[in-house]
């Protein structure tokens, strides 16, 4: 086992991988990954699939198989995406089991499309949570305004939710609302609110690629001495709200009930910048109660060359307000850049989407 991640994971951060593939579970690449390299939880998204599924080998007995009795293109995707999902949990569920469901966690999407219909999105929330039908998979949600009702809907159906797409705190705090009151509303339908668990996605490297650009395009020394730091600084002060949300009476007696924190998970944590170390959105966001998922390529790179110099993030609030400060002297309205960020997170996982279903169409068509 890698010495840097087992530091990591000792430091409380939770390395979940963000990458799956029937190739991963059928090759036992992903078991290796837990007792090797510490993993302990599996995201995924529409591109992470469509490349997966994309490849096609590993998938071309379920296509025939679909393919003969005219499954929807759909219906289809979602099939092979289920049935991943559900082989990933089986192998964590060790994991899941030995962290007491805190770990050992599988993602699976709702589809984008529908994110800005909320009562779609709970629909197939709780569809995709009773197909899987797995304790340890969790619902992925964007944090778009529409759909945070659904985060507070699953909650309280006791549906565990990764909320994904945040990109502000602002946007983060209304998350941890929706959290809470999905518990408060479990709590009211009776049902065992210590079965339920949440993270938080919180993107951390797509925030530096576009306020570099812009910071760029001022063309200032002080401007550039902002660059790729504004990335870190927004997790950061994120991780204060979360521990500040702690401290409330409402989590107070949300947790006395049984309750389980809603850590915060840096994701897109792979750089973008070929100038910056590829493990600085890992060493330097490296704090307890969190996650941090990262593609393989981040993943060996911390295994191979992480600084790690403990907590870096407590104690950094001062200075990540202080840059905030110099951003908005300089001109650049970061609220203007997260709502751009989320309208383009949504965009992207769209087309994700949309090339996933074509690849899917075409293996279907072949098949037949």
């Amino acid at each position: 086992m890698s010495d840097k991640l087992r530091a990591l994971s000792d430091l409380g951060v939770s390395i979940w991988l963000d990458d799956l593939s029937r190739h991963r579970l059928r090759s036992g690449d992903l078991l290796k990954r837990i007792d090797t390299d510490s993993v302990v939880g599996v995201t995924t998204n529409p591109a992470i699939f469509s490349a997966a599924i994309g490849d096609g080998a590993d998938y071309a007995d379920q296509v025939a198989t679909l393919a003969s009795v005219d499954t929807a293109v759909d219906e289809a995707v979602f099939a092979m995406i289920i049935d991943d999902v559900r082989q990933a949990c089986d192998v964590m569920r060790p994991v899941f089991d030995a962290s007491a469901g805190r770990d050992g966690r599988v993602s699976i999407e709702v589809d984008p499309r529908i994110s800005a219909d909320t009562r779609a999105t709970i629909a197939q929330a709780r569809d995709l949570w009773k197909r899987v039908d797995r304790p340890n998979a969790m619902i992925k949600i964007p944090a778009t305004r529409d759909s945070l009702p659904a985060v507070t809907e699953a909650i309280a159906s006791g549906i565990c939710v990764n909320v994904t797409l945040i990109f502000s705190v602002d946007q983060y705090r209304q998350v941890i609302d929706a959290y809470f009151t999905g518990l408060e509303q479990a709590l009211d339908r009776g049902l065992d609110i210590s079965a339920i668990h949440s993270v938080a996605s919180f993107f951390v490297s797509r925030i530096d690629t576009e306020v570099d650009q812009r910071l760029d395009a001022l063309g200032t020394e002080a401007a550039a001495q902002l660059r790729s730091t504004l990335g870190l600084a927004n997790a950061r002060l994120a991780y204060e709200a979360y521990e500040q949300s702690l401290t409330t009476d409402r989590w107070q007696a949300l947790e006395k009930a049984g309750a389980n924190r809603q850590r915060p998970l840096w994701a897109s944590t792979g750089v973008k910048d070929p100038q910056l170390s590829p493990t600085l959105y890992v060493d330097e966001l490296a704090v307890e109660d969190t996650v941090n998922t990262m593609p393989e390529k981040t993943l060996r790179a911390v295994a191979e060359q992480s600084q790690l110099h403990g907590d870096a993030v407590r104690g950094t609030y001062d200075d990540a307000r202080q840059r905030f400060a110099q951003l908005q002297k300089l001109g650049v309205d970061f609220d203007e850049v997260s709502r751009q960020l989320l309208d383009e997170g949504v965009e992207k996982f769209e087309v994700a989407w949309k090339d996933l279903l074509d690849n899917v169409r075409s293996a279907l068509d072949a098949a037949r």
